[in-house]
């Protein structure tokens, strides 16, 4: 694993640049969520009730009109097509920028610099169909699973007892996600590294749980950074917490890059 890690880091700072484009994609992407979240919250929460002046049947009226509001009405048709509006933005860009990523990351052994815009226009059409594909996989449950976390959470009484009840199925598509990621990415791989897609999901499948292991190292190392930060944030709260909530967005970046570096290295060393 220290290998692994080791080589993914040497990887990620021959990608400095490709780094700091990265940062600014998902500092335009979240701010123009950021924006449309405030605009549908923001009148929300303006009308919902005074907890001081008011008692709690002012509340349970609040929620109940929301009830009707989105169950009787057509009210959120119109949010429910800009997210997918934006979602539909993220996937159709991220396949490039995965695609010049991981052939650069592939090409690197050739001392000549990093390639990544040759990488976007040599292996766009594999990685934007194999992203597709993971995408559609990680959503189709969702069909099924949406409508019955949205009666469930009508049909609660507190947040506790709508964790109880969604919590595991949440749980079960998390670990579909995660599954359908991982192998994936093994394919994504092997089409940026001409190795083929069907070779490369069996390797992935063989050599499933080092892959997940290196995987799951990355992740958990990028959660454990963002606690800490988010600790200190809330405990040193002024112009530290400013300049470490800022400096984290690139921080993050960052760690996207050496966890995707090290999970190329893990599955490149068990090519044959």
């Amino acid at each position: 694993m220290r290998t692994h890690m080791k080589q993914g880091w040497h990887l990620t700072m021959k990608h400095f640049y490709i780094i700091i484009m990265l940062f600014l994609y998902e500092l335009i992407w979240g701010f123009f969520l950021y924006r449309t979240i405030e605009g549908i919250t923001v009148p929300l929460l303006k009308r919902f009730p005074d907890s001081i002046g008011s008692g709690t049947s002012a509340v349970q009226l609040f929620l109940t009109e929301a009830q009707f509001q989105l169950i009787k009405t057509d009210l959120i048709r119109p949010y429910v097509w800009l997210f997918c509006g934006l979602l539909a933005g993220r996937i159709i860009v991220t396949p490039f920028l995965n695609a010049g990523l991981f052939h650069s990351l592939h090409h690197m052994s050739d001392e000549k610099g990093t390639k990544f815009l040759s990488g976007i226009r040599a292996a766009w059409k594999s990685v934007a169909l194999l992203y597709l594909a993971e995408t559609t996989l990680t959503l189709l449950p969702a069909i099924w699973l949406l409508p019955r976390a949205l009666t469930s959470l009508l049909a609660s009484s507190s947040m506790m007892e709508f964790a109880q009840l969604a919590g595991p199925w949440a749980g079960a598509w998390l670990a579909w996600a995660v599954l359908i990621h991982l192998l994936f990415l093994s394919m994504q791989f092997g089409a940026v590294a001409g190795t083929g897609t069907l070779r490369s999901l069996w390797s992935g499948i063989a050599n499933f749980l080092p892959f997940a292991g290196i995987s799951l190292l990355m992740w958990g190392i990028g959660a454990l950074l963002s606690m800490t930060i988010a600790s200190v944030s809330l405990l040193w709260a002024g112009l530290l917490a400013l300049i470490l909530h800022q400096g984290y967005q690139l921080l993050r970046t960052i760690m996207k890059v050496w966890t995707v570096a090290a999970q190329y290295d893990m599955w490149q060393s068990k090519q044959v």
